[in-house]
């Protein structure tokens, strides 16, 4: 009787026991990796930190590879969650942790050496692998011209995989890998002269080979290869599948093609565009619009020159003006700015002078009180090109070399930095085209300058001559374009 008892009581225990692991094993969470985004919410991507492929401007986020996975956290009801890694090694590392991001975006190839860790979607875009060298040097022609040139790529790259696959052809092939450089810094190298070759994908190429005047193609390297995102690998391939129907759907409906026309189809050039076309629109389509630069100016207590040579620099003075990223107007509103400083048409010319007016002395106001002028109007101007934030991150970086973070001559060395990994991975907000902002700031001091002289006889009082925005006077024996300051 005892013992039946006690078999009894042991049995009840085990039964209890099963009881409560039951409900324990059925909270472990089998739901698939895109039911488990859906319910979070949240798409969790990671890409590199690029002008190919995500990087910040004063518009907000942006890059080729930010649009499309966006369009595709917006396709699925869900927030977008951005991570960058500094290499492509712990891009594929972090990809494959348990609690790391969902899905990579970063113009990835689907090469060998990758496909036991990720698994990977359709292509959305075929590049062609390039060898780049300098103009001047020895063109190589072929796989051959490659042994004994100074060759270097990206660590974890399908350009490293390609070179060691050439090197079973060619032994005396030598190149080197660097995970402390991006794309922009290896033409920048081949540019200078630093190192004598390196493969880029020709994408990547044509969107900056415009800012690298002595980068050239020496030839394709095999076949145009396909890039496509990539998830973890395993089993799960819920996500996968959904990426490759909405990539199909954006094939289909055009959006691809626009994304590739925006960022691929044509080059941004910021560059002075010769006194004789200047001079030719100072007659034809200045005196259009000057008294809306100047109504604007006095009522914001700014100088109608320098506002006109912002419009100037930003659409040649043309109010229809829209750029392939969506700013619109003579002083290239954009519709979020636009709507903040009341504009309600961008393309009228008089609301777009007003609302530039107005968006450049908010940027200049909201600048740190200690900057004076004339360096607090051409720091607001580099503001008014990258955003507050990268200007924030260019002068930390002067102030670090021993430089005056307050004065634009010493803040201008360092803006190109913010396209160099070396420098942008140690900044808060990362990579941005600190040099095209460079530019777009001395081309506005070469307008300001010219109207300036030009309209001398005009000036209203001694205020503007002497608030020391312009450089000293030009020579009036010389035309405007052999006495632009050397600035």
């Amino acid at each position: 009787m005892f013992a039946h008892t006690l078999f009894r009581k042991r049995c009840a225990l085990w039964l209890l026991a099963v009881g409560l692991l039951l409900p324990v094993s059925g909270c472990v969470d089998e739901s698939s990796s895109l039911e488990r985004v859906k319910k979070d919410g949240v798409l969790r991507v990671i890409t590199r930190n690029s002008p190919a492929t995500y990087f910040q401007d004063r518009n907000g986020e942006t890059g080729f590879e930010y649009e499309l996975v966006k369009r595709f956290a917006d396709d699925l009801g869900v927030k977008l969650q951005i991570e960058t890694a500094d290499n492509l090694d712990e891009l594929y590392a972090r990809l494959g942790q348990l609690d790391g991001p969902q899905l990579a975006a970063a113009g990835l190839t689907a090469s060998h050496g990758r496909q036991t860790q990720a698994r990977f979607s359709a292509s959305y875009l075929e590049v062609t692998p390039q060898v780049v060298y300098r103009n001047g040097q020895r063109r190589p022609t072929r796989p051959e011209g490659l042994v004994g040139q100074r060759i270097l790529v990206l660590k974890g790259s399908s350009h490293a995989e390609q070179l060691r696959e050439l090197q079973n052809q060619l032994p005396a092939l030598q190149f080197e890998e660097s995970d402390a450089v991006e794309v922009v810094d290896l033409l920048n190298m081949v540019d200078e002269g630093q190192i004598d070759l390196t493969l880029v994908d020709s994408n990547e190429l044509a969107m900056n080979q415009v800012y690298f005047p002595n980068v050239r193609v020496a030839f394709d390297v095999g076949d145009a290869s396909s890039l496509s995102w990539a998830v973890a690998s395993g089993e799960d391939d819920s996500l996968l599948k959904e990426a490759n129907a909405f990539l199909q759907r954006a094939e289909q409906n055009g959006t691809l093609q626009r994304l590739k026309d925006r960022y691929y189809g044509h080059v941004d050039v910021l560059g002075y565009v010769g006194a004789y076309t200047f001079a030719k629109h100072l007659q034809q389509r200045l005196p259009r619009y000057e008294k809306h630069f100047r109504a604007a100016a006095q009522n914001g207590q700014q100088d109608w020159r320098l506002l006109a040579a912002v419009g100037y620099q930003e659409s040649l003075w043309q109010p229809e003006a829209t750029s392939k990223t969506g700013v619109r107007g003579l002083m290239m509103l954009t519709q979020n700015t636009a709507q903040a400083m009341g504009v309600a048409n961008r393309l009228d010319a008089k609301q777009s002078i007003v609302g530039g007016s107005k968006y450049f002395a908010l940027i200049k106001d909201g600048l740190a009180a200690e900057l004076k002028e004339p360096d607090r109007t051409w720091l607001a101007l580099a503001a008014y090109n990258i955003g507050i934030a990268h200007l924030g991150d260019a002068r930390k970086l002067a102030e670090a070399e021993g430089l005056d973070p307050n004065k634009w001559l010493d803040v201008k060395k360092m803006l190109p930095r913010l396209s160099q990994k070396q420098w942008y991975s140690k900044t808060r907000y990362g990579y941005a085209r600190g040099g095209e902002t460079v530019h777009f700031v001395q081309n506005i001091r070469r307008y300001y300058d010219i109207l300036t002289w030009v309209t001398q006889p005009q000036l209203e009082g001694s205020k503007i001559a002497e608030s020391g925005l312009h450089l000293p006077a030009i020579d009036k024996r010389k035309p405007p374009a052999e006495a632009a300051p050397q600035l």
